[in-house]
C-alpha cells in the first residue's frame, strides 16, 4: 500500500517551491497613490469652500438705510468703457440711491488688469445715470476684494459713517461678505442682476471661479493680505 504523501509535501513552503509557483505581492503603486491623495484633498478643499460660500452670512444687521452704498470693483473693457458686469453693479446702486437706501456711493477698484481705474470708470457711469459728483466717493487704489473692503472702510472711517451697503454680483457677493463680516461696520449685501446676454453660462462660469477664489482666501489669503483699516 502506498503511504499517503504528507500535508508538507502535498503544499510545500513558499520558500521551496519552483520559482515560477511562487505568489508575491505586488509593489504598491506611490506615485498613483500620491496622486489619488492629492486630488481628494483638493476636493475637499473646494468643497469647504463651496459649504462657507452657502453659509455665508448675508448681513450682520437689521438695518434698512445705510450710511453708504460701496460697489465693489470689476474690469473696464480694454477702451475704458464699463462691461455689462460693471455697468449691471453701478446700475444696481443708482437704483439703491434713488430709493433712498444711502445718500452716497463709495465706488472701489484700482487698474488691476488693465490701465483703467475700475472705480474712475464706475464714477462717470454713476454720474451719467443722474448721481451728483458731491454723493460720489471713488477709492481708486484696491486690487483685489480684501483691499476693496479695507480701503473702503478706511473712508467711511474719516467721515465716521458706520454703515454700508455691498453691491457686486451675486457670485461675488458671498466671498465678499465673508470678508465684510471681519470689518468693525455694520452692513448687508444686495445682489446686481446680471446684464450679460449669457447671464446663465456667465453665473455657472463666473461661481467656479469665485469658488477657487473663496479657498484661496480661506487657506491662504484672510492670513496673508491683511489690511488694517
Amino acid at each position: 500500500m502506498t503511504p499517503t504523501p504528507s500535508r508538507s509535501h502535498r503544499y510545500p513552503s513558499p520558500a521551496r517551491r519552483p520559482r515560477h509557483l511562487r505568489f508575491s505581492r505586488p509593489a504598491p503603486n506611490w506615485p498613483l497613490r500620491g496622486a489619488l491623495a492629492g486630488a481628494a484633498f483638493c476636493v475637499a478643499l473646494l468643497a469647504w469652500a463651496a459649504i462657507a460660500r452657502q453659509l455665508a452670512p448675508e448681513s450682520n444687521t437689521s438695518l434698512t438705510r445705510f450710511d453708504a452704498i460701496i460697489v465693489l470693483g470689476t474690469p473696464a473693457d480694454s477702451d475704458g468703457n464699463p462691461t455689462p458686469s460693471q455697468l449691471a453693479r453701478v446700475t444696481e446702486a443708482v437704483h439703491e440711491y434713488e430709493r433712498g437706501i444711502a445718500p452716497r456711493l463709495i465706488l472701489t477698484g484700482g487698474p488691476v488688469f488693465n490701465h483703467f481705474v475700475e472705480a474712475r470708470v464706475m464714477a462717470q457711469a454713476a454720474h451719467a445715470q443722474g448721481i451728483p459728483d458731491s454723493a460720489i466717493f471713488v477709492e481708486p487704489e484696491a486690487r483685489n476684494t480684501i483691499q476693496n473692503a479695507c480701503y473702503s472702510e478706511r473712508i467711511m472711517k474719516s467721515h465716521g459713517w458706520r454703515s454700508a451697503e455691498i453691491v457686486a454680483s451675486s457670485a461675488h457677493l458671498p466671498r465678499a461678505t465673508l470678508i465684510f463680516n471681519r470689518l468693525p461696520i455694520e452692513w448687508r449685501a444686495h445682489a446686481a442682476p446680471s446684464l450679460s446676454p449669457n447671464s446663465a453660462a456667465n453665473n455657472i462660469a463666473s461661481a467656479s471661479v469665485e469658488t477657487l477664489k473663496t479657498m484661496r482666501y480661506l487657506i491662504w489669503a484672510r492670513f496673508a493680505d491683511r489690511c488694517e483699516p
